[in-house]
């Protein structure tokens, strides 16, 4: 039988292994190319300098010096952890915190980029994030409340600020050290305003570099909606929204567009927002994006799977919520699904199917009448779908 799901997906079902080993893959290539980015825009600053630079300029390029020695110190973090030992109980956190405060721009971002690094150490879990330790702790600082602020959307916003900040709250997040602090200080209202600022950024624009920023949003929403917290101080109240739907769905087009690699992320978002939320659901379907949903079927299994995991949120509500996805393009596009090479696109068709079935009977006559055993037989030799197969043949014979 099928259960709720929220936060990783089940391995038996899409491969949590695989969406978490392209996950760590792409990160490393979008962070990549944010750095290469930096660093050839800082050279160019450099040479760009006139020589008889003025009182403004020369404070610009004291900035710059200060932007370039946290860069230096970002990539000496990341590759040494002689060199993170020697520089916590010196006190690189406060001195972090301090950076902070910068006026320039260029500051904030290189100071986002090292303490990136440094959340990134295997060691920051237990030694550098918790506030058992005043002195080296992160949570203990005023980092995280800044690190919102820079968050914050309006016309101070600067995007390389943004995402190198971004970047921090989700190894953060991903550390499960406090996030319900982090849901107390607001983190969700934060995430969810940006979310709709930057659905809206994309459909003013088409700057290709709105998914460096897109991407570590998505995943500290996705990640802070796992929190039981949430429901404790009122998380879920904070992006109880039909705007976070819709927004979502204006990103996952981009996407589909533009970035096709940025959309499991998107659709983790959905299916952590659908998993226990009926509101959301409803949502879902007062919008009339069902079938926009089902387009993302074709981009590839595991899109797949995770766009059946969200009707199967949607279909598990009751007997309300899967009439109104019936009728429609939801049966026909299951049947297809069944023909489906992938063990886990079809097992997740079945299960999707095993709820129509359940709360809506009359889908069962027009599953017959549309050659759907023909579909079931082809997988009742699959050691993995078999009992499944058995079951939903069962079911659609009786009914």
């Amino acid at each position: 039988m099928w259960s709720r799901r929220q936060g990783h997906l089940r391995p038996t079902v899409c491969g949590v292994e695989e969406l978490r080993r392209r996950r760590r893959e792409q990160e490393a290539a979008l962070r990549k190319a944010r750095r290469e980015q930096q660093l050839v825009s800082k050279r160019l600053l450099r040479e760009d300098a006139p020589e008889e630079a003025g009182e403004g300029c020369v404070a610009a390029i004291l900035g710059e010096a200060e932007e370039l020695c946290l860069y230096t110190l970002g990539n000496l973090i990341v590759e040494s952890e002689a060199v993170r030992r020697q520089l916590l109980p010196q006190g690189i956190v406060p001195a972090l915190a301090a950076c902070i405060q910068s006026p320039h721009v260029a500051v904030l971002e290189a100071l986002g980029y090292a303490l990136s690094q440094l959340l990134q150490a295997k060691e920051a879990p237990e030694k550098i994030i918790p506030p058992a330790s005043a002195s080296s702790s992160i949570l203990a600082s005023t980092l995280p409340q800044h690190m919102l602020q820079m968050l914050q959307p309006g016309p101070k916003l600067n995007p390389g600020v943004a995402v190198e900040f971004a970047w921090c709250l989700h190894y953060i997040i991903c550390s499960q050290v406090s996030n319900p602090l982090l849901i107390g200080h607001g983190a969700l209202s934060t995430l969810g305003l940006l979310l709709l600022d930057l659905a809206g950024a994309v459909q003013r624009t088409e700057d290709a570099g709105l998914e460096l920023l897109a991407c570590p949003v998505l995943r500290c929403l996705s990640n802070l909606l796992t929190e039981a917290a949430v429901e404790t101080v009122g998380g879920q109240m904070q992006l109880r929204d039909e705007r976070v739907v819709a927004a979502l769905f204006i990103l996952l087009q981009f996407f589909f567009q533009k970035q096709p690699s940025l959309l499991p992320e998107g659709l983790w978002l959905l299916n952590n927002l659908t998993a226990n939320s009926p509101s959301f659901c409803t949502s879902l379907l007062s919008l009339d994006l069902i079938e926009p949903l089902l387009q993302l079927l074709p981009v590839s299994n595991v899109v797949s799977v995770m766009v059946l995991t969200v009707l199967c949120n949607v279909a598990e509500k009751g007997p309300a919520y899967c009439q109104r996805l019936w009728p429609g393009p939801l049966l026909p596009t299951l049947l297809h699904t069944l023909a489906f090479s992938d063990t886990e696109v079809v097992g997740q068709s079945l299960e999707l199917l095993h709820l129509l079935f359940l709360y809506q009977p009359e889908a069962v006559q027009v599953f017959l009448q549309q050659s759907g055993l023909q579909a079931l037989e082809r997988h009742q030799e699959e050691a993995q779908l078999q009992d499944r197969v058995y079951a939903l043949r069962q079911t659609a014979l009786q009914g």
